[in-house]
């Protein structure tokens, strides 16, 4: 299928976040620059965070839903009462792409949405992946596995961890003398490219699903 029909007028995004907000900037700038033809349209935090502040601090709606607030009358989490919520703030906001940036609680992605949810893995996918491998972990399970290239990857998101379709890598040397640190930073630096670039692709309707290949057309 294609993943999103041609658009006149930007793109709506929606951002989800957990963390400091960097991937956030890094549209915004791109938006900003008129490098990406798109508008943020709502930032939905899953914490009090970094990345909350940013978002108000540029004048962009942000909601804060917290993933521990939801609860069952037994005490137990409410998995799909947290994602009815945030979806209904997608909803409520006309957002055309959902882009997750360092987004850290689960939420069941709605029908609706299929096809319209991106995410930012820093590895090359599938390997490093799946559930706990976010952030310096991944970094770490890298040098330890003695690669000598990582990089990152964006991809369409389905209800399964880092398992989605695959739209844009790019890759980086590993080197003897890394650190977690200095790998993540220059990593972090392609995924400044990589996920605009994937944004763009959408905006233009130029993504087409088939299965687990994703086509540029």
């Amino acid at each position: 299928m294609n993943a999103n029909a041609n658009k006149t007028k930007p793109i709506r995004l929606g951002v989800l976040l957990s963390g400091g907000g960097r991937t956030l900037e890094n549209i915004v700038e791109k938006i900003d620059a008129g490098e990406l033809d798109a508008q943020v349209a709502v930032v939905v935090a899953s914490r009090r965070c970094k990345g909350l502040d940013r978002a108000q601090e540029a004048n962009l709606k942000a909601k804060l839903v917290e993933y521990k607030s939801f609860k069952r009358p037994d005490g137990s989490p409410d998995a799909a009462g947290y994602s009815s919520a945030i979806a209904g703030y997608l909803d409520t906001a006309k957002v055309d792409l959902v882009c997750m940036a360092g987004f850290l609680s689960f939420w069941e992605i709605p029908p609706n949405y299929d096809g319209r949810v991106m995410n930012i893995h820093p590895a090359l996918l599938p390997s490093f992946g799946g559930h706990g491998m976010f952030g310096h972990h991944v970094h770490e399970a890298v040098l330890a596995a003695g690669c000598k290239v990582s990089g990152c990857t964006v991809h369409f998101v389905t209800n399964e961890y880092d398992a989605g379709p695959i739209i844009v890598q790019r890759t980086v040397e590993v080197r003897y003398e890394d650190s977690p640190d200095t790998l993540a930073e220059r990593i972090f630096e392609q995924e400044c490219i990589a996920y605009p670039r994937a944004i763009h692709l959408f905006a233009e309707g130029r993504l087409e699903i088939d299965g687990r290949v994703v086509r540029v057309i």
